[in-house]
């Protein structure tokens, strides 16, 4: 596509950029409404999820279900989209599955039926790879990482706008207005996915070998494992049992929902700054900037006695996951062929996703046994010692030239 754009006449280059622009236009409304569909509940998940059981291990096990799904299915759907040469068919069956899913935590009754519809918008955040790789394309290779930042920074708005109104939702309606509200995003983001227009691309059948080498490759391996540990530390803070801890200091709904969007809007603000500044410092720098930050936040949650210490908590967590998540993401892929991106984002997000599972269910069965703020201090020392190990291990940051391994 590139190469017919440089060769065109003026007019028809034109009207191809013309054509990109309204893509890229689109895909940020899908991305989001998609991102709001999954968060505009989520501030008060946990303390829903407790109002159905007295088991914080059971509470850690419903929140954990969104990240063990995307886990086992984002690799597949990236392989799948690959091998079919479409992004679009798994996008609109995401965003089924995330209205589907809302509507069932709606009517649950007890943590099990909360359970089921975790797991199924875990399922429905699968959509992540293709909704990556479909924007990264409208992009040339060497952007990826600004690519990245790009959608990262709308998700992360998207969940800002939903979040903030999680608590005068609940007020409203009680906690079931949110999740049809969530349904109702997503039938949306539904419509306007239908007037998008998708490129087929050649159908690539991987093979066994061509898979493992790739997923193997530390460039690709590596950042995927660094984002899993910020993952973790993000899961079982900010959305695991940083608000049920805020409950018990005697926050209200509207308190807790403002503590996710405060968290979010610093999300927002490390996302620019990661995009501003990558190209001056380096992946690397930033990636070491990042879990410092993320490890203070967990921190001053796991020793502050005081609201404010909790909001402040928020703020750094946000800004350091902010900064780790488009930089991790862009490096995954920036050297990967376009025939093979689908598949390592796949990879990327899988890996990750397994940090969103362990981050709950693991703070869970600790903080059951030894209390939350405990449970903190732990996750505190294996962000920081794990990040900053992992990162002196990258290859190279964004920018740099080095070769596929």
């Amino acid at each position: 596509m590139r190469k017919s754009v440089a060769a065109a006449t003026p007019p028809a280059a034109e009207a191809v950029e013309a054509s990109r622009r309204a893509s890229i236009t689109l895909y940020v409304i899908i991305t989001f409404l998609f991102w709001a569909s999954l968060y505009v509940y989520v501030p008060t998940l946990a303390t829903y999820a407790q109002s159905k059981t007295a088991s914080l291990a059971l509470v850690g096990v419903a929140l954990s279900m969104y990240g063990l799904w995307q886990a086992i299915l984002r690799l597949p759907v990236g392989i799948a989209s690959d091998w079919i040469g479409r992004r679009k068919p798994f996008i609109l069956g995401g965003l089924v599955l995330a209205g589907v899913g809302a509507v069932l935590m709606a009517f649950a009754g007890r943590i099990d039926g909360i359970i089921v519809g975790r797991a199924v918008t875990g399922l429905a955040a699968a959509t992540w790879v293709p909704l990556v790789v479909i924007f990264s394309a409208l992009f040339p290779p060497h952007e990826a990482v600004r690519a990245s930042a790009i959608l990262t920074l709308v998700s992360s708005l998207g969940r800002v706008a939903a979040t903030a109104i999680t608590g005068s939702l609940n007020g409203v309606g009680g906690y079931g207005l949110a999740f049809f509200l969530a349904a109702a995003l997503a039938g949306l983001a539904i419509i306007v996915t239908l007037l998008t227009r998708e490129q087929r691309l050649p159908r690539k059948r991987q093979s066994a070998a061509g898979i493992r080498r790739l997923i193997t490759r530390r460039d690709v391996l590596l950042p995927a494992v660094l984002a899993a540990i910020s993952q973790y530390a993000s899961y079982a803070t900010t959305y695991g049992f940083l608000t049920i801890l805020a409950k018990q200091m005697g926050a209200t709904d509207g308190a807790l929902s403002a503590l996710v969007t405060l968290n979010l809007v610093f999300y927002s603000c490390g996302n620019l700054l990661a995009t501003a500044i990558v190209s001056r410092i380096g992946a690397r720098a930033l990636v070491y900037l990042s879990f410092v930050t993320l490890t203070a936040g967990v921190v001053v949650a796991a020793i502050g006695q005081a609201m404010s210490a909790i909001f402040a908590s928020q703020v750094l967590l946000g800004v350091g996951l902010g900064i780790a998540y488009p930089v991790l993401m862009g490096m995954s892929i920036e050297y990967v062929s376009d025939a093979e991106r689908a598949t390592a984002m796949g990879l990327h997000q899988s890996v990750y996703a397994i940090g969103m599972f362990a981050g709950p269910w693991l703070s869970g069965i600790l903080a059951a046994s030894m209390g939350i703020r405990p449970m903190f201090g732990v996750t505190a020392f294996a962000c920081l010692a794990l990040g900053l190990a992992g990162a002196h291990w990258l290859v190279a940051g964004p920018g740099k030239t080095r070769k596929e391994s």
